[in-house]
């Protein structure tokens, strides 16, 4: 095996998931073949790699950065929660079970050596190894089983770098508490510190910077700035920290609703980046009005975000959203509860619920979940608004539970003939007659360039306003820039050459 480096952090959302992406994208640029790498993923933020497994975005995100497809090997453990309590347990792209909390942590030691033999697999394959942490490796009352932090480094036998968010305050004592809870022997293992996020002048920080080096002996390798870099997030508190709170007035105006349980909010990154759509995440049923299109999104629980739906008034809101011939876009649990009624004994253990009815589909929940990467076109005929976005090609991924049919008054959306990229032939989703509601399984759908610039050129349209000029936005090319831009920014404001030598220097002492 090669170099290997782990990111952890004093907590959850400190940027690891950024920064590894960066380390991946500086390693690639330096001609090594490098692969990211976190052994459990506690997210709602999934997809699907080429032969049909599913894993956590963030670490699809980072093998993107590295240059290389998603391979389940980088993530062997997800956990998608399904309630306060309980999550579904997805070992290595499959469903294995649902638990609770206390389970889960009495199975873990069972994982550890099918986590090392999964490691070891995938780093024998690359001359660099980038490793993700979850929340903090210093959750003592975790530490007898853990799997993911300081656990993993040890299985992995790699350095450690730490990672503290300036922005949430307080960074010098999380740097510090974080140290002094670990054993002697894993705070060796920590060989650097980066202040991630800070906005302001360095130079108010260079004292602060010196005692903390000081009082932990250990070196900070950099202070990140606040980037303005358009990359994915691992998980939804970014949504309560208001990051796509778009307040500057846009042509078209775009609202998704917030749903508790919702997944995959990723499925609208390349929405917020068109330069025409205002994208809002919205919890309250009268922020829906003025809006030119409303999206109900993926759900881990189907079944307890339409009953939220119906009790926070969002129901009425969507109908009155459409009688007034508004547009609405449903995606996978969304696509669900637009349907006429759901029947469900798996997710929720409720039998069944009638959904809003403004599709004429219903969905049955089996045991056994659909995760596929598809390819198709839109209908060469599609009604109302939609009808722009006819002929179309797509591509993206399924993660459902459920199968929906359609009844006589709705078309399918897309012809499917392509499936983990073997030969395919399946109807895809459905429009109502009056083609201003549709739903579909088909995540990563507004990542079509072509298809997303149709639809947004019908809603300019419909307000009276020109078509916009000029090639579709090429959402593929604007991650790839944002990652040369978060690289250019790591080179400039970290220690690289350190890290080099971090890693270099704690393999030759495991070679003695």
């Amino acid at each position: 095996m090669g170099n290997a480096v782990m990111i952890q952090g004093t907590a959850s959302d400190v940027g690891k998931s950024v920064l590894v992406a960066g380390l991946c994208r500086i390693f690639v640029q330096d001609g090594l073949r490098v692969a990211p790498f976190k052994s459990q993923n506690m997210a709602l933020n999934s997809g699907i790699t080429p032969d049909g497994k599913e894993m956590g975005r963030a670490q699809i995100f980072q093998a993107e950065a590295a240059g290389i497809a998603p391979d389940v090997r980088m993530n062997p453990v997800l956990l998608k929660p399904t309630s306060d309590c309980k999550a579904q347990v997805v070992l290595m792209g499959k469903v294995a079970t649902n638990m609770d909390a206390v389970t889960y942590h009495n199975y873990k030691p069972r994982l550890r050596s099918r986590i090392q033999q999964v490691y070891r697999s995938l780093a024998s394959e690359y001359e660099v190894m980038v490793l993700e942490g979850a929340g903090s490796p210093a959750e003592i009352n975790l530490r007898d089983r853990d799997i993911v932090n300081m656990g993993m480094a040890e299985l992995a036998e790699c350095p450690v770098i730490l990672v503290a968010d300036i922005d949430r305050g307080g960074v010098f004592a999380a740097i510090y508490g974080t140290l002094a809870l670990l054993p002697e022997h894993e705070k060796r293992r920590v060989k650097g510190v980066i202040i991630n996020k800070f906005r302001g002048d360095k130079a108010l920080l260079y004292s602060g910077i010196e005692q903390i080096e000081a009082l932990t002996g250990v070196p900070v390798l950099g202070v990140m700035p606040w980037l303005k870099v358009d990359l994915e997030d691992e998980d939804s508190v970014v949504l309560e920290r208001g990051k796509y709170d778009a307040r500057t007035p846009k042509d078209l105006d775009i609202a998704v609703i917030q749903l508790p349980y919702m997944s995959n909010f990723t499925d609208f990154n390349a929405l917020a980046a068109q330069p025409d759509a205002r994208l809002r995440y919205v919890s309250q049923p009268h922020e829906l009005q003025g809006c030119d299109l409303v999206i109900l999104p993926g759900s881990k629980n189907t079944l307890s975000d339409l009953r939220w739906v119906r009790e926070n008034g969002f129901e009425q809101a969507l109908l009155a959203h459409h009688q007034a011939n508004g547009a609405v876009l449903g995606i996978c649990g969304g696509y669900q509860m637009l349907g006429k009624h759901i029947f469900d004994a798996v997710e929720s253990g409720l039998e069944e619920m009638p959904g809003i009815g403004l599709l004429d589909v219903v969905t049955r929940f089996a045991s056994s979940k659909t995760t596929t990467r598809v390819a198709g076109k839109t209908l060469p005929a599609l009604p109302g608004i939609f009808s722009a976005c006819a002929a179309l090609r797509l591509e993206g991924y399924e993660i459902h539970m459920g199968e929906t049919q359609r009844g006589p008054s709705v078309e399918s959306f897309a012809h499917l003939n392509e499936c983990n990229a073997l030969p395919y032939d399946s109807a895809e989703g459905a429009v109502n007659a009056e083609g201003n509601v549709l739903g579909t399984y088909m995540h990563g759908v507004f990542d079509n360039g072509e298809f997303t610039r149709a639809l947004l050129n019908a809603l300019r349209e419909r307000k009276g306003l020109k078509a916009w000029d000029g090639e579709p936005f090429d959402y593929q090319q604007h991650k790839q820039r944002q990652f040369d831009i978060l690289a250019d920014a790591m080179r400039e404001y970290i220690d690289i050459e350190s890290i080099y030598k971090i890693m270099h220097e704690h393999q030759e002492q495991s070679c003695i």
